[in-house]
């Protein structure tokens, strides 16, 4: 492509400055900008540019859509045009053709629009109707990066434009920023590199699309038939078809001695187990309904949980914080992360389908211990009320109490026959104690949701693999080695001290002094710090409504 000013001779100095005064005049700046301009020559293509801005009725809807922050650019004196080096733009081209590369749709950016708004025919068109022509295809070119920075910044539309009831944090690209790091970076590659997200998880994410995207394009893995539970040391026809699958991903030993084909040897056991791991199930190495399951999901379907988490990874801050919780509802699992090291990993129990757990970020600020848990409206009346009109004895014996007018009433002084979710009467709260719902502790992150994590008097749930039981907070493996950790970063508190405070049983609140950044996902891929790409399941069905946002019935992966 050949430069966007190539053959222009500049304009008398006056007669540019003179323009470009009026063209920012009109488009509202102020006067102590128009006096910089006087001071330092200026390009026709730019006066051009900025004359242009001054009628955004004549403009492209991508141009207009962005006019602002293309006026501020283009408006300062000390700004460059970025278009008119042909390397850069080039670059620019063979980026959106392989925008999967990023995550990215290539059909969102019309490349051969670019290419066409380039040509100039010199011959035709007077010398002034070539500069206003590249005037227009500077301001388109610098329109369709801004948004494809933006895709790859902070995604390609709202979150909340998929499920506005679990999603609430909105981000934006400071475009000038972007248009003047180009400027200032020169090359593409070098401005994206830098641009992209700079989380480790999303990273980690865009080596492993490259790497499925390789397996993909020669053909991807086989299907393994399903049959029956297959154990180690078993004989059996779908071993070959099994080792040559998990050569692909887990490289298990293509060759086998002669006449041992079939048998489910201890080699492949091994890759079994690891590709268990990967896939969030029991490493027994026993083939069984999900293992086989998991085995022939294809590829594309692996991309497209990739691409997905990418997507999700946009929506969230940039910056995690130094010390950080973060849990992967899809994944059950909280880390706890300092100076980028994990020096913690739990099991957590999520919300159930139909009570799912938000994606948020919020600010630890306190730790309860012995709370009292305020029963929700919805499980007061829905749960709990057919239970007091048949035994309100028997809630009495397992700590609920009813609060009435800032007082505890038990529960058997209530004709709770009366009532109904129409006139439910009283706030219901459980108090400390074994069979309290939240357990002995329980972590603050005040938020819409009124979602926190907490301990529970349910232990066994842990020992699951599939773990969504909750009504969408998030329950902890080990809550008391959480609160240790946590308040460990507060004078006074140690281990004894929590232990002596929990024997008590009086509710105890614990502000933090340095406030904890807690960031709740949904990832159902990503590559762990063994390098290893884990993928789960789907429990939400978040991909496939995001997926359907982002593509209708088109699925490019």
């Amino acid at each position: 492509m050949p430069p966007l000013n190539a053959g222009l001779m500049p304009s008398k100095p006056a007669l540019a400055i003179a323009i470009l005064a009026v063209a920012m005049q009109a488009i509202g700046l102020p006067a102590r900008s128009q006096e910089l301009v006087t001071n330092r020559p200026i390009s026709p293509l730019k006066e051009a540019i900025v004359a242009l801005l001054a009628m955004p009725d004549s403009l492209e809807f991508q141009v207009r859509n962005r006019i602002d922050a293309l006026k501020q650019y283009y408006s300062d004196a000390s700004s460059s045009t970025l278009w008119d080096d042909a390397e850069r733009a080039d670059a620019f081209l063979h980026r959106l053709r392989v925008a999967q590369n990023d995550g990215l749709d290539p059909s969102d950016y019309p490349s051969d629009v670019l290419i066409a708004s380039s040509r100039i025919n010199r011959f035709a068109l007077s010398r002034e109707a070539q500069i206003r022509q590249r005037a227009s295809t500077e301001l388109y070119w610098s329109a369709i990066f801004l948004k494809y920075a933006a895709d790859l910044k902070v995604g390609r539309f709202l979150p909340s434009k998929v499920e506005p009831q679990l999603y609430w944090q909105k981000k934006s690209i400071n475009m000038v920023a972007a248009l003047q790091l180009l400027g200032s970076l020169g090359r593409v590659d070098d401005f994206f590199n830098a641009w992209q997200p700079q989380i480790p998880e999303y990273l980690g994410l865009k080596t492993a699309l490259a790497d499925y995207r390789s397996i993909a394009a020669t053909g991807g893995w086989p299907e393994v038939p399903v049959g029956d539970l297959l154990k180690p040391g078993a004989t059996n026809p779908i071993v070959p078809a099994l080792r040559k699958r998990l050569s692909i991903t887990e490289a298990a030993p293509v060759s086998v001695a002669e006449g041992q084909e079939e048998i489910y040897s201890e080699d492949l056991v091994l890759a079994v187990r690891r590709f268990q791991r990967r896939h969030g199930l029991d490493d027994d190495g026993i083939l069984g309904k999900q293992t086989y399951l998991q085995l022939n999901i294809p590829v594309a379907e692996r991309i497209q949980q990739i691409v997905m988490t990418m997507e999700r990874w946009r929506w969230m801050p940039e910056e995690l914080g130094k010390h950080y919780v973060i849990v992967n509802i899809a994944g059950y699992e909280l880390r706890r992360v300092m100076n980028g090291k994990i020096v913690e990993k739990m099991r957590v129990v999520v919300g159930q389908p139909y009570h799912q757990t938000p994606v948020f970020s919020k600010k630890m600020k306190y730790v309860e211990i012995n709370p009292y848990w305020n029963v929700p409206y919805s499980i007061a009346t829905g749960e709990l009320l057919p239970k007091l009109q048949s035994r309100a004895d028997s809630l009495a014996e397992q700590g609920y109490e009813a609060v009435v007018n800032d007082k505890p009433v038990p529960l058997t002084s209530i004709d709770w026959r009366r009532y109904s979710a129409g006139n439910f009467p009283v706030q219901l709260r459980q108090r400390p104690g074994s069979t309290n719902a939240l357990g002995r502790v329980k972590f603050m992150f005040p938020n819409r949701f009124n979602v926190y994590m907490h301990d529970t008097p349910a232990r066994s749930l842990f020992s699951q693999t599939a773990r969504a039981f909750s009504h969408g907070c998030i329950r902890l493996a080990r809550p008391i080695d959480m609160a240790e950790q946590i308040l460990g970063t507060v004078p006074g508190w140690n281990r004894a001290r929590i232990e002596k405070v929990l024997a008590e049983g009086k509710q105890t609140v614990v502000s933090l002094r340095m406030p904890i950044d807690v960031h709740i996902t949904y990832a159902t891929a990503w590559r762990d710090s063994d390098g290893d790409v884990q993928f789960r399941s789907d429990i939400y069905h978040r991909d496939t409504r995001l997926l359907a946002a982002l593509f209708g019935k088109k699925y490019p992966y």
